[in-house]
């Protein structure tokens, strides 16, 4: 198992409502290659209280890619989006937006506020297997990311 340059686990903050989803990214990524660490959040204000290390998480490692859903109560995924990208200290945290929309609008706006990629859930198992390994082998892989 390979894990970043400093021989610490890959932290993957994943940033979503639905159990479902959650339990098959865990899942997918639990069989990886790669040694990771994967916190989850079901909300946009505790995705911030996270990267901000406040309260509960002031000793939280900071993650190395945010997998980001748009739609999440409380605060949603284009403000966290937003208050990452224009944060001095979170901003280099690469972020995935990983939703079900596929809406022109939402690509757009995403990409304006600086998402890293953009990709709409798949509805199948099977495809959506093949996603999070993808971002898995795009982004611990091939990728070069930025030192905490």
């Amino acid at each position: 198992m390979s894990a970043t340059a400093s021989g610490r686990p890959v932290e993957i903050l994943l940033v979503e409502d639905n159990p479902g989803d959650v339990g098959l990214t865990r899942e997918t990524l639990k069989d990886s290659k790669l040694l990771n660490h994967m916190t989850v959040v079901g909300d946009g204000v505790e995705a911030m209280a996270l990267l901000r290390r406040e309260g509960k998480y002031a000793d939280t490692i900071r993650p190395d890619l945010i997998l980001l859903d748009l739609n999440l109560p409380k605060k949603d995924g284009r403000e966290v989006l937003k208050e990452i990208k224009t944060d001095e200290q979170l901003r280099r945290i690469p972020v995935v937006v990983l939703t079900t929309s596929s809406a022109e609008q939402d690509i757009l706006k995403t990409y304006d506020l600086h998402a890293n990629c953009y990709i709409t859930k798949p509805v199948n198992l099977d495809q959506f297997t093949a996603v999070v390994k993808a971002i898995e082998e795009f982004w611990f892989t091939i990728v070069k990311l930025p030192p905490e």
